[in-house]
């Protein structure tokens, strides 16, 4: 059985996450949505509302799991039993970065290939940072992610003003 994982800190979830999550489930029989629990950066989300959030999207997916960890990446593959990494690329910026990611891993596990998917055309400007950013300001997001994160993100709103 060929196991992926997608990580991430899916903060809120968008529809450009959405579409590489779907079509991964479509080229691996298990695919895992790894949501990671970044120090570096500050949530609009807590780690369970977003596991929630994504559970409540995915759930028509039959070979889709959500789960989380807070370790080295490669350590999560390990216990997962998952070869394949699959990271998503909007754009030449992103390729930099996630080419440094992925041969870093690949040194770390020798054993785990990364498989980048290039973002839809649509979604290619898409990003958590732009989605919160608008949501902060109460622009419309209903293009932008799942019917269900937009509420969620509309209950955020009185934190996110603050």
């Amino acid at each position: 059985m060929k196991i992926a994982v997608y990580p991430g800190s899916f903060d809120p979830l968008t529809m450009g996450h959405l579409d590489i999550i779907k079509r991964a489930a479509d080229v691996f029989d298990h695919l895992i949505v790894a949501v990671l629990n970044n120090a570096s950066k500050n949530p609009l989300f807590t780690i369970p509302e977003r596991l929630e959030l994504l559970h409540e999207v995915i759930h028509d997916l039959p070979n889709v799991e959500v789960d989380s960890f807070n370790d080295l990446l490669i350590h999560y593959m390990e216990t997962k039993g998952a070869k394949v990494i699959v990271r998503a690329i909007r754009s030449v910026s992103d390729y930099e970065y996630e080419l440094q990611l992925a041969t870093m891993n690949r040194k770390l596990g020798d054993q785990v290939e990364t498989l980048f998917m290039t973002s839809s055309p649509e979604y290619s400007y898409l990003s958590s940072s732009i989605v919160k950013e608008i949501a902060r300001f109460q622009g419309p997001v209903s293009e932008l992610v799942p019917p269900v994160v937009e509420q969620a993100l509309k209950r955020k709103n009185p934190q996110l003003f603050s």
